[in-house]
Parts: C-alpha cells; structure tokens; sequence
C-alpha cells in the first residue's frame, strides 16, 4: 500500500498532464481493468484502485465506461462481494496488438522447436481463431531454438511436466564430472536456458534444492510416491550457477579465426596485433572444455595463459603424436 506523500505526490504530478496524455492514460487503464477481469474472477474496487494508482471514485468511472462500451460486468456488494464480468462472457478478439500477438506466436512456435511437442501449435490456432492476420502465412519472426537432443528430451520433459503437475518424485541416473549417481528428487520448474533445459527440484541426496541438467540424465522414471509442496526458492539462473568455476584464458590466434572468435564470443573479445594475429582474452567455465575447444583450431591457436593448462596443453599433444608415431 502507498503511503499518503507517495499518493499526493503522484496527484499533483497528474494535474499537470495535458488532455491528449490524460486520454491515453485513461484507454491503457481501461484495457488494463478488461484484461484482470478477463483473467479474475472477481476483484474489489480498492484492489484495482490500488493497482492503478489512482481513486476509487476514478474505478467506478472507468466501471461505468466499460458497461456503456458493451462489456457485461456485474457488481455485487457486500461481503465476498466485488466487480466480474457475466459468466460465459467471451471476447471475440484479443486485447493485444498485431505485433503483440505475433511476438506471442513466434515465441509459442520456437517452444514447440525445443521440446518436440505440438501443445504449442495447437495453442496458436486458438489463440489465432478470428483473427487471419496472426495466422502462420504472415509470421516475419521465426525462431527455431531446437537441438540435436531434441527427440531424447521431449519423452523427458513430459515426465517431469506431469511429475510437477502431480506432485510426484523423480528417479534417474545423473551424469556429473564426478561422476554417476541414482537421484530421487521433488520436480518443481523445467527451465530452457542457454539452449539447454534443467530442472528444479528438491534432491532426497543433497537435501537442498539443484539443478540438473536434462541431457545428463538418464533411465528417467516417474515414481508413484507423492510430495507435499515446500516452500520453494527461485533458482539462481547466473551464469556463474549453471557455468560454475572461472579460468582467465589468454591465447593467440591466426587471423583467419576471426570469424569464429566474433560468432562465438563477440568483436570484443581480441586485439589485433601488428602481425595479423589476434590477442584473445575470455573467461572460460571448464578446463576440460577449453582444452578440446581450442583443439578444434589445430595449429591456429596457441594457449598462453593460465600456465598450468598451458603445461597440461603440451602434454596432451605430446601424448596424441605419440600415439600416431607409434602407428607408423
């Protein structure tokens, strides 16, 4: 709730406003009243007072020009009493703009391209009933976010989803750097970040709530057992969570890596030397990673800090000609 300077401070700025600004103000609030009533089934006048900041006595105003504008919004009073629209009501367009609904769309559409369903196509007809101008025929933005994992993960995710919807544990084996382990876990978000999906859940083990990876587990099984729901914190998406550890790379690359040096980690992250080269410096997240990352250049790249990868470079390739030499 405000507090008395806050509502005073907000009135006098408001007195201020020309007509033209007042209007639009007005029509936004208007749209915003439709869309909570569209969502709620019943809501006081304070509430939306509250929400708006602005009088009850402006409430009952916009109330009154919704009825006038068609809209049959019943008001009944008392206790448990408040402000509805008649049951059944349905508006026959969406509230949205066309380029509102056809972000909506396309963001429904690449869903569906991570996790191999079709539940969010078939949430767009809907949505796109009496409206051709949001049909398929005239998306300009189509993101396609899926992976070569995609057909693995779809059986996944619909296990945890109804997991979650049923409050029902998880079984499964986890793949970690150090190693395998059977865990039993309370599922409570799937979360699709950097083009990977995880779940969020209380783990039986660990006694804490983890993250987990989606492509790292295995034998995933849906267990009869239920869970009551726990107070549940928000995960900590940061990259420094999902990409724990932090190692400062510094390494010389031949100038024809540019292109993949921009694509990968931006404009930013080398300087161009006197002799075409190009000085790169990043912060990596995984030694293992690294090291087969820079591989992928061949001769191009030459890894000249931290010196302890460095030495552990050498020794890998030294290993790998000796295993050729020994072939021949």
């Amino acid at each position: 709730m405000k507090n008395r300077t806050e509502v005073l401070v907000f009135r006098t700025m408001s007195r201020g406003i020309c007509p033209g600004v007042r209007i639009i103000m007005k029509i936004d609030r208007l749209i915003g009243i439709l869309s909570i009533l569209l969502q709620r089934e019943n809501v006081t006048a304070p509430d939306l007072a509250e929400q708006f900041e602005v009088s009850r006595r402006t409430i009952n105003r916009d109330i009154e020009d919704l009825c006038k504008a068609g809209i049959p919004i019943v008001i009944k009073q008392g206790m448990n009493g408040g402000i509805s629209i008649m049951e059944n009501y349905k508006l026959e367009r969406t509230l949205l703009t066309n380029a509102e609904m056809q972000d909506i769309l396309a963001g429904l559409r690449s869903l569906d391209s991570v996790n191999g369903t079709k539940r969010y196509a078939q949430l767009m007809e809907k949505l796109s009933v009496g409206a051709s101008d949001f049909m398929t025929g005239s998306q300009t933005v189509l993101i396609d976010l899926s992976s070569w994992y995609k057909d693995s993960l779809a059986s996944k995710i619909e296990l945890i989803r109804e997991g979650v919807d049923t409050s029902r544990k998880l079984e499964f084996i986890y793949y970690a750097p150090r190693g395998e382990s059977e865990r039993r876990i309370e599922p409570y978000y799937l979360i699709f970040r950097w083009s990977n999906w995880y779940v969020w859940g209380w783990c039986e083990e660990k006694e804490d709530f983890r993250l987990f990876k989606l492509n790292r587990m295995d034998k995933l099984c849906l267990l009869q057992e239920k869970y009551e729901k726990r107070q549940v914190p928000l995960p900590d998406l940061g990259n420094e969570q999902i990409f724990p550890g932090g190692i400062r790379v510094k390494a010389l690359f031949e100038a024809d890596c540019k292109w993949r040096l921009v694509e990968e980690f931006g404009a930013e992250c080398f300087v161009e030397q006197e002799d075409g080269r190009l000085l790169f410096h990043a912060d990596y997240t995984n030694k293992e990673e690294l090291l087969t990352w820079l591989l992928t250049f061949r001769e191009k790249a030459e890894l000249l800090e931290p010196e302890n990868l460095r030495e552990e470079m050498k020794k890998t390739l030294r290993m790998t000609l000796r295993k050729y030499e020994e072939r021949e």
